[in-house]
């Protein structure tokens, strides 16, 4: 079976990925690593222009696609580093008010205990049991915000504050596919890096892309990319809990593997902080830890192959 993207969502893809070059650029993604925090004002703009309401049904007031089409989006944000609790915020339209139309902030602990963004939000949800089992707060109200309820943690990655607290169970599936995404997005830009340089970078008179172990570095990228691509699109499909799984593994090879091979590419130029080599890393690490890491990923794969074997 073939995968094609329709017009539509090549449309949808296009228009993302020009809205975010014109409000999160370079040198947006610059300033904010100078001055951490969110933007308000960028945010509404997502929300209005359908980011947050994307799966949500149009008699509710969304968009009314479907994951395919969320797949795509986050891809474009995760290519551009964009910060925030996107993923959470994504989630809560049409649970949590205003989170749809990106007025409402919402963050939310993962199943491996992990919360960002937790200070700079209007609703944080899962940070503890709570008084009432497993239900969130309501508008506005931060959940568990008491002493000793969240541990802040020093995180690697200068666009993403993080906190640790009380994990409660299992991760949802949408969120590790959209989580998987991101990472794709950043792993495209890391081969767009890489062979951007590789093409402009001379060395004893040469683009150093002219020499084979470049070559190979950048073919490894190309190939990582193209086959995480293939197995997110597809679990954006089925939403089969296993191709999920495989879907994650894969973008976070291919996020941490293909900064590290863009930042060899670069050479000792690509360990310097002015180079954004450094940001795609430190995004792709956190983002790998989400949910406890890919350990669950691993042992649902694990079992599925097992279960197999038996029939």
């Amino acid at each position: 079976m073939r995968f094609q993207l329709s017009d539509d969502q090549r449309a949808l893809r296009t228009g993302m990925r020009e809205l975010l070059a014109r409000r999160f650029g370079r040198e947006a993604l610059r300033a904010a690593v100078g001055r951490p925090g969110l933007d308000r004002a960028l945010w509404r703009e997502l929300g209005a222009a359908g980011f947050f309401a994307l799966r949500l049904p149009e008699a509710e007031g969304g968009v009314g696609l479907g994951l395919p089409e969320a797949v795509l989006v986050f891809e474009e944000a995760g290519r551009v580093l964009l910060p925030g609790p996107l993923i959470a915020t994504h989630l809560a339209a049409g649970t949590v008010p205003g989170a749809a139309e990106g007025e409402t902030v919402v963050a939310a602990a993962d199943g491996g205990g992990l919360l960002e963004w937790r200070d700079a939000a209007d609703v944080v949800l899962g940070e503890t049991e709570g008084p009432g089992g497993t239900e969130g707060p309501g508008p506005g109200e931060a959940e568990g915000s008491g002493p000793g309820e969240a541990v802040a943690l020093r995180s690697v990655d200068p666009l993403t504050p993080l906190h640790r607290v009380r994990a409660r169970g299992a991760s949802d599936p949408v969120a590790v596919l959209l989580t998987a995404a991101e990472q794709l997005g950043t792993a495209t830009r890391a081969c767009e890096l890489a062979v951007e340089h590789a093409r402009t970078r001379e060395q004893f008179g040469r683009p150093i892309g002219a020499f084979q172990a470049v070559q190979h570095l950048c073919a490894d990228l190309l190939a990582r990319v193209e086959t995480a691509r293939a197995a997110l699109y597809a679990a954006a499909v089925t939403s089969a809990p296993a191709d999920i799984a495989a879907a994650r593994l894969l973008a976070d090879e291919a996020a941490v593997r293909g900064a590290r091979d863009c930042l060899q590419v670069h050479g000792g130029m690509g360990f310097t902080w002015e180079a954004d080599v450094h940001l795609l890393l430190k995004r792709a690490w956190v983002r790998a830890r989400r949910a406890g890491g890919g350990a669950d990923a691993e042992e649902l794969l694990a079992r599925e192959l097992l279960s197999g074997a038996g029939r």
